[in-house]
């Protein structure tokens, strides 16, 4: 029985930083079922059924927990900044997030993603005047420097050159580009959001409340996108196909629900520097899974810029 207590009180200890590896592990099942999806149901059809199913999901849990299945109430400016922040970190970015699995792989897009601190560091350094620091410099040629040893390679003559198609790699750095700039815009969002509550809600819930109208934005985007690219139809075939709406909704749960809600309990346990850091492990897990799945080859470079990225993501948090 002592034995017993000093497990679970040992296991208590760490339980932000277990909860960090899990989400790690929830986004990287979110990365391959949406690589999956995407060559199976088109990039525009699974991101509208993601972003539909998220917005059904948001209404069971502000059901359940306030007895309305609509978010809470908030000021005009609140409901723009987080509808601009899921144009630009949904709309924009998740397509180009998408398009790159379906090009590249979702093994190399997590590698990509891994330069979105980056941008986020910049994009608020210009509207929130937070300083970049020394460290986070370093960080920022720690993460370059482990995706140009993964992508790049001797070519002709002994030049560098790129290992993956262009295309693949511009969706790429567009996806962490956008992913960066929707999370400054979505943190002023929230800003404005909680500051213009007209009821109380539970700290946790907020984040929920606010991605709603991020998901509007994302419904609406993606649509318009689908009626001027491909019409309708590939979304009536997709709404029938049993497998791709599995798996779009196994996306939704790994991502929006159980990837964002656990990240938010991790850091209610842990440093959130820490729990930043092994959150960001995706990289490193993805590869093996990506090899058993879509026989991704492995091999000691994209192994050690993976570990080289994830070291450079880490120093934005830990130092």
């Amino acid at each position: 029985m002592d034995n017993f207590f000093s497990i679970t009180f040992a296991f208590m200890q760490y339980i932000g930083e277990l909860i960090s590896i899990g989400v790690a592990f929830s986004w990287t099942a979110t990365a391959l079922l949406s690589e999956f999806g995407s060559k199976r149901m088109g990039n525009l059809t699974l991101n509208v059924s993601r972003m539909a199913i998220t917005l059904i999901f948001s209404g069971i849990l502000f059901w359940a927990m306030g007895g309305s299945p609509l978010p809470a109430g908030a000021s005009t400016e609140a409901y723009l900044w987080m509808m601009l922040s899921g144009v630009v970190g949904y709309v924009i970015g998740d397509y180009c997030l998408f398009q790159c699995y379906i090009i590249i792989g979702s093994k190399f897009g997590q590698l990509f993603m891994t330069l979105a601190p980056i941008t986020a560091a910049i994009m608020a350094w210009f509207t929130l005047g937070q300083e970049i620091r020394p460290t986070a410099i370093l960080a920022m040629i720690v993460t370059l420097s482990g995706i140009a040893i993964s992508v790049l390679g001797r070519g002709d003559h002994h030049k560098l050159s790129l290992k993956l198609p262009l295309a693949g790699v511009l969706f790429a750095i567009g996806a962490a580009v956008c992913q960066g700039v929707g999370l400054v815009l979505s943190k002023i969002g929230m800003n404005h959001y909680e500051a213009s509550l007209t009821s109380e809600m539970p700290g946790w819930l907020l984040p929920f409340h606010a991605n709603f109208f991020r998901c509007v934005a994302g419904v609406i985007g993606f649509m318009i996108l689908m009626a001027f690219k491909e019409g309708f139809k590939p979304l009536v075939d997709g709404v029938r196909d049993r497998e791709g709406m599995t798996t779009a909704v196994l996306t939704t749960i790994f991502g929006p629900f159980v990837g964002v809600g656990a990240s938010l309990l991790a850091v209610q346990y842990t440093a959130a520097g820490i729990a930043s850091t092994l959150m960001a492990l995706t990289p490193i897990i993805i590869i093996l899974p990506a090899y058993w799945i879509f026989k991704q080859p492995i091999t000691a470079k994209s192994i050690l810029g993976a570990f080289i990225s994830v070291i450079g993501v880490s120093l934005f948090f830990l130092l």
